[in-house]
């Protein structure tokens, strides 16, 4: 840097923390690119946003310090790995998955009790991420517990900023895929025709994939899914318990349920932000970034930039689905987007099918979660089938 920064917030303090979202709105307007030491240089406009997404020779993806494959990566290596991932989530692959993703979400939501409580977090949105993903993957039931405990402790450490925590439970999940990989090579053709043994048999540019590859591969689609998926499932349920109306709406016509997801998950992000670094010196927003400085593009507020969506809090049905930055935009945009599609809505066709409504519990609100995630870590509600 040519000279010492000066912070603009603290995205650890306590206020920031206990509504993430009601201080990225704040912060879109009183400083629209702001650093800190924590994030360097965060965006919290839309369109400032776009022009990072859009402008990848600027803005590099590969903000990583361990290998990630493709999400830390950028053309034209991005490009190849791309290619090699996307039919995974393409139209004949959830077409295949689609009967197992509708029976998951129906024998999850059948665990609900006829008339009382539930946590939705834990009892419904890492349920139904974990055994979800597993099936996707084709990994044994008994990864299940495992991976919830894994899950538990990743977020604990991520909380404390502990480094060193975090390293060992890197290490401790890529263990737990390499032992897959071990078990599908002893079995030879005997291997499961699934996921994880096809992403094996992959080759790019002429090559067979490096055991660090395929575990980067898969340890992000995993990592990331048991993240988002349940935290889309906590910020929807808690939603319609919150907006009888909306519950009624959709109750009556689930052919509203996509847009409905999209937008709901839109003022509320699951995914709070993505990192990138400036590749070399530039202005955007009105201050100057020198090569090599990090950005955090924050979706959380992004996505709720007044100049593109009016009202954030308002959920519109009819809006123009390219604004919305859910799954990102441009060359990076998710990969998956097609499959956490088709699982929010089969798991909300079988809520919605299962119950007879959703409600808050005012003397238990809902409590946010803490910075990296988004949505909520606890979501109590009261249902009736």
């Amino acid at each position: 840097m040519s000279e010492p920064r000066h912070s603009d917030w603290d995205p650890r303090s306590e206020t920031v923390q206990a509504d993430q979202v009601a201080a990225y709105d704040a912060m879109r307007r009183r400083c629209p690119v702001a650093f800190s030491d924590y994030l360097q240089w965060s965006l919290f406009r839309h369109a400032d946003v776009m022009r990072v997404l859009e402008d990848h020779e600027t803005f590099s993806n590969a903000a990583s310090r361990h290998l990630s494959v493709p999400n830390a990566m950028d053309p034209p290596e991005h490009t190849r790995f791309r290619r090699l991932i996307e039919p995974y989530f393409g139209p004949e692959a959830m077409a295949e998955f689609a009967p197992t993703c509708q029976a998951i979400a129906e024998a999850v939501v059948d665990r609900l009790p006829a008339d009382g409580e539930v946590e939705a977090m834990t009892e419904m949105g890492q349920d139904f991420a974990l055994e979800i993903q597993c099936a996707f993957m084709g990994w044994p039931t008994r990864l299940h517990e495992p991976l919830r405990a894994w899950v538990r402790r990743q977020q604990a450490a991520t909380l404390a900023g502990d480094r060193e925590a975090l390293g060992e439970l890197a290490l401790e999940f890529d263990g737990v895929i390499r032992e897959l990989l071990e078990s599908r090579r002893e079995a030879g053709d005997a291997a499961p025709d699934d996921v994880t043994t096809r992403i094996m048999n992959e080759t790019v540019e002429g090559r067979a994939l490096t055991d660090e590859e395929i575990v980067s591969i898969l340890r992000n689609w995993t990592v990331g899914e048991l993240g988002t998926i349940s935290a889309s499932i906590g910020i929807l349920m808690r939603y319609l318990a919150a907006h009888p109306e909306l519950q009624a709406r959709l109750r009556a016509d689930h052919g509203l349920l996509p847009a409905a997801i999209d937008e709901i998950l839109r003022l509320d992000a699951p995914l709070m932000s993505n990192r990138r670094v400036a590749t070399r010196p530039v202005e955007i927003g009105g201050r100057r970034l020198e090569a090599g400085e990090r950005l955090t593009l924050l979706w959380g507020s992004a996505n709720r930039d007044e100049a593109v969506f009016g009202d954030p809090d308002e959920v519109r049905l009819d809006r123009d689905p390219k604004d919305n930055l859910l799954y990102g935009a441009g060359i990076h945009v998710c990969p998956g987007a097609p499959l956490a599609r088709m699982e929010l809505r089969d798991f909300m066709d079988a809520l919605l099918d299962a119950t007879v409504d959703i409600a808050p519990l005012p003397s238990r609100p809902a409590i946010r979660a803490r910075y990296p995630a988004g949505g909520y870590s606890e979501v109590p509600l009261h249902v009736r089938r």
